[in-house]
């Protein structure tokens, strides 16, 4: 189903892509469509279900699928996933983004176009990624995270992932904008915090919008409220 086609029945089973707000989390945005549909249909019960976590600090592409289409979310979830990161060189933060105070500064004068491009190639390809602590990994049954705000001092195991593009859109230092073609379980707050190490630097990941998921484009989503508006 398109996300602005209406005559679908989404009881039985539909796509709907929306383009989550910002400090939205995954399940607020299903939550919300989850309503619209029970309140459209005048019913209590039906199957909603997200395919693919995105950060609450990222914006862009999540795929909801309802009725029978929800049995078809591992589907969507290993396909390849496109990213416009913003990138902050010379510092650092225990999250690898916004979520956590800087900690750490570092210089940036010696970062070049070139140096950056050079680097980029390094983790062009297969590559094993220590995903952050402050993530919805389970480690001894909880999520990383909950030991992450603890304070609990750990490293989470590498994970091979595939990087298939990275281009410099813009680099304004200390800003660096870059688009990034990738796999399911790349954690581009890594690539952000391994990227700034590479540069012999820091960084974090300011800002994070998902641009695609496989063909389904974010230019074809709508926001929750537009999608309440379709059924008014």
């Amino acid at each position: 189903m398109s996300s602005t086609e209406t005559n679908t029945d989404l009881l039985k089973g539909g796509i709907i892509l929306i383009n989550k707000p910002y400090r939205w989390t995954s399940f607020d945005a299903v939550n919300k469509i989850r309503s619209i549909l029970r309140r459209h249909y005048g019913i209590r019960k039906i199957k909603v279900g997200h395919a693919g976590t995105l950060d609450p600090l990222a914006t862009g592409l999540v795929i909801i699928c309802t009725g029978k289409m929800t049995k078809e979310i591992h589907h969507f979830q290993s396909l390849e996933k496109e990213y416009i990161a913003t990138i902050e060189l010379g510092k650092t933060t225990p999250s690898f983004d916004l979520e956590t105070q800087i900690d750490k500064e570092f210089e940036t004068a010696h970062i070049t176009t070139e140096l950056i491009e050079k680097s980029l190639e390094k983790f062009t390809g297969d590559i094993d990624q220590i995903p952050p602590l402050f993530s919805a990994k389970f480690i001894n049954g909880k999520r990383a995270y909950s030991h992450a705000r603890k304070g609990d001092d750990m490293e989470l195991p590498a994970s091979r992932v595939s990087i298939r593009e990275m281009e410099i859109e813009r680099f304004a230092p200390p800003e660096l904008m870059l688009r990034i073609v990738c796999s399911k379980g790349t954690y581009i707050r890594s690539l952000a915090r391994d990227l700034g190490y590479d540069l012999g630097s820091g960084a974090y990941l300011a800002a994070l919008k998902r641009t695609r998921i496989g063909e389904y484009d974010l230019s074809k989503a709508v926001s929750p409220e537009e999608f309440e508006k379709l059924f008014e």
